[in-house]
């Protein structure tokens, strides 16, 4: 399929010097302004644009501003048509996003082989670009898969625990949702890869691989000393991502996994473990997990007791907002209280 190139200049001449230059080999566009440019690009979405600079009503530079702007034009290679040639005019093109300038009166086979070898230059970058997507979901989900696999053989140690995994990351991802919808933690948040941190939080319990199965499936309430054993799941947690940190490198998905791990038992009011942290001091993981943990802890049976309502869950979350758990991010919750009781794993 023959290529679709723009040429959009005010000069009749040059119009039909670069039709002409062009038509064997490509599909020729002409336009005579900037204007007529974006009526055009509603309908047809060319694969090269050759725009003039010095034109009436919209310049090159302000036509070509505005193209960059537009998510859906951005990747359209633009080549300046122009008699300027000082060095401020290329500095700025260059800035603004165009690829190269040709310079007027051009000749036909100047004009053909700059064409020709952006266009190449851009197909193999969509092709290395396409090729490092599919690598990139290939190693996602690789990554996923091993999370999968790691959080469930830990999961199923814990016999009260059923589906608490799962449950977790789905309230986590409704958390951050309405977090960013609402502007809570904005400035921590809106730089986090969603996918990448919900998908790390099923790791926040890895620890209690280290815990023996008589504390870890103790039909009843545990002793201090068995409790004290228990807490050590979080550090260990750490340990054990540490561990994988040294052999896979520091990626991001494995650092929001510490701190999941290692901070979703601390408290607001610095009453909880390992390191009494309080307030904004505890990582954000360990706040939104320290939510989303007890709430599927309240609503779900253990040996010593019978399942909580939603409503009373909710209740208990509320009352101890301020002191087990960070205030705003109690609040979001409240505000989504139906979709945290519209997830159901079993």
């Amino acid at each position: 399929m023959q290529k679709t190139i723009f040429v959009v200049d005010d000069s009749n001449t040059n119009l039909t010097l670069a039709k002409e230059a062009l038509k064997d080999q490509y599909r020729v566009m002409t336009l005579p302004s900037a204007a007529k440019m974006f009526a055009l690009l509603e309908k047809v979405t060319p694969d090269l644009i050759l725009l003039d600079i010095k034109m009436p009503e919209m310049n090159g530079f302000d036509a070509l501003q505005q193209l960059k702007a537009n998510a859906s034009l951005t990747h359209i290679p633009v080549i300046f048509l122009t008699t300027m040639s000082d060095v401020s005019s290329e500095v700025r093109g260059f800035q603004l996003g165009v690829v190269d300038f040709v310079t007027k009166p051009f000749s036909a086979p100047v004009l053909l082989n700059r064409v020709k070898t952006h266009l190449d230059i851009d197909m193999l970058i969509r092709e290395r670009t396409t090729e490092l997507r599919q690598r990139t979901d290939q190693l996602k989900h690789l990554q996923n898969s091993i999370v999968f696999v790691l959080a469930d053989m830990v999961e199923k140690r814990d016999l009260e625990t059923g589906g608490h995994i799962e449950r977790t990351t789905a309230f986590i991802r409704i958390l951050l949702d309405a977090m960013l919808e609402q502007a809570v933690y904005i400035d921590e948040i809106c730089d986090i890869d969603f996918e990448l941190f919900a998908s790390s939080a099923r790791l926040h319990d890895v620890g209690k691989i280290s815990i023996s199965d008589v504390i870890l499936n103790k039909p009843g309430q545990l002793t201090e000393e068995e409790f004290a054993i228990m807490k050590t799941h979080a550090e260990e947690g750490e340990r054990i991502i540490d561990k994988i940190v040294l052999r896979a490198g520091d990626e991001t998905f494995l650092q929001y996994a510490k701190l999941f791990a290692g901070y979703h038992h601390e408290r607001w009011d610095g009453k909880g473990y390992p390191r009494g942290l309080v307030g904004t001091d505890i990582p954000l993981q360990g706040r939104i997990m320290a939510l989303a943990d007890v709430y599927d802890a309240l609503i779900s049976e253990r040996p010593y007791k019978k399942p909580f309502s939603h409503e009373e869950a909710v209740k208990i979350i509320m009352k101890n907002s301020g002191t087990q758990f960070d205030p705003l991010i109690a609040n979001v919750f409240y505000e989504e209280r139906d979709k945290f009781k519209a997830v159901k794993f079993n």
